[in-house]
């Protein structure tokens, strides 16, 4: 199997070469606490809370979401100043030795793993589940031995690297032995953001953020433990919750707006893997609404393993839901429909479009005022060109691999 790190070639590489030298130089004076956050799904909400909510307790810095790590970790490095408190890292990984490269300048003290799921596991990128977890798991062998692992305990892969750590390791999650907890039985989700109650070793907090759908309990569970390792101050606890309470989703990653045709759109469009899809149309059917129906729109999944065997899997997923209508795009979501139908989902519930030309054809006579819409799919198909056609606008081009640097997001 023939797989590399993507590097700069030519004068690029000269130049990308001499920044990473200097910013490695830099950071090696800088005294901030360095926190590595990565994992296949959660892990940019969970950067960007914890960012939000570090900056409660002294000045940070973080990683942009928009830029990829391979250049953003050079360029973060010169932002951290003297007077920096805390580092935040999203360590994004999709070829083979490329976490090494990132830690070559980062150096977490603190490592989060969010959660594992199989992205980037086809043969162009790390070309198996084994390979992506070695590779997400040099987070956390690399810690240093007064630092901290924090991983999702209800995530087996996550959970079972904490004997390649010497490091001290928290757990969170709703399972059994999760040194911080959420009550199963107090989760509520709304349009308005999620609630629950989450359990520290016998203290119980209420929280309230804005985050849409129960997948973020883990979002926000992360962010905690990590005050609970460090301890910032006492009773952070408070700072915690206020701070959680006004983070709002960002574009494309679970947003509620308005959408065409005086509908309500919960805006999904930026990323697609089997557990964010999952979650996506699970939290649809959680969403109390009475108003109008409950549509899910849902594209194919890209840099799979095994993509029809995952793309079969949604269909089970979906039988389980109580949804009015599926709207599958892609020649892959074939598979989805026949499994669903095949397990009993109702075959006048769920259709299917080649691309996004056929898929807003679709949607132009089945999205009604009030209906609540789910729009799910992945950077490279760039799905916010079907909102743009049922607004009655003209898409920049008809690819049906577009990246949102082609046609903008």
């Amino acid at each position: 199997m023939s797989m590399s790190t993507y590097k700069p070639q030519g004068f690029k590489k000269l130049f990308h070469d001499t920044r990473r030298f200097l910013a490695k130089k830099w950071l090696s004076i800088m005294p901030a606490l360095q926190i590595g956050i990565t994992g296949s799904h959660g892990k940019t909400n969970t950067t960007l809370l914890v960012a939000k909510v570090l900056e409660a307790f002294g000045p940070t810095v973080a990683t942009d979401i928009n830029l990829d790590t391979i250049f953003n970790v050079p360029i973060t490095a010169f932002k951290v100043m003297p007077w920096t408190k805390y580092v935040v890292w999203e360590l994004g990984i999709d070829t083979p030795q490329e976490m090494d490269y990132h830690l070559e300048i980062a150096k977490p003290t603190i490592g989060i793993v969010t959660g594992i799921s199989p992205v980037h596991t086809d043969y162009d990128h790390l070309g198996s589940m084994e390979n992506l977890i070695k590779e997400k798991r040099k987070l956390i062998e690399i810690l240093p031995a007064h630092g901290y692992a924090i991983l999702n305990g209800d995530d087996a892969n996550v959970k079972s690297m904490s004997s390649q750590t010497k490091t001290k390791t928290i757990f969170y999650g709703i399972s059994a032995g999760s040194n911080v907890q959420v009550d199963n039985h107090s989760l509520k989700v709304s349009l308005d953001g999620t609630s629950f109650k989450l359990n520290d070793e016998g203290e119980t907090y209420e929280i309230q953020t804005g985050l849409i759908g129960v997948h973020h309990i883990y979002t926000v569970m992360a962010g905690y433990c990590l005050l609970k390792a460090i301890k910032p101050e006492n009773n952070f606890q408070h700072k915690f919750i206020k701070v959680v309470k006004k983070i709002k989703p960002l574009q494309g990653r679970m947003n509620l707006e308005k959408g065409p045709m005086n509908t309500l759109l919960l805006n999904d469009s930026l990323r697609a893997n089997p557990d964010s899809t999952r979650a996506g149309l699970e939290t649809l059917e959680q969403i109390p609404y009475t108003k109008g129906r409950k549509i899910a729109v849902i594209g194919e999944m890209g840099e799979l393993d095994d993509p029809v065997s995952e793309h079969k899997k949604t269909g089970i997923e979906i039988c389980k839901l109580k949804l009015d209508y599926v709207l599958c795009i892609g020649p892959l979501r074939r598979y989805t429909v026949k499994s669903a139908i095949e397990n009993g989902f109702s075959k006048e519930r769920i259709g299917y479009a080649d691309d996004i030309f056929e898929a807003a054809d679709r949607l132009k006579k089945l999205l009604k005022p009030n209906n609540l819409w789910y729009l799910k799919g992945s950077l490279l198909r760039n799905y916010k060109r079907i909102v743009q056609l049922l607004n009655g606008e003209k898409v920049c081009c008809d690819r049906v691999l577009c990246p949102y640097e082609h046609c903008g997001y």
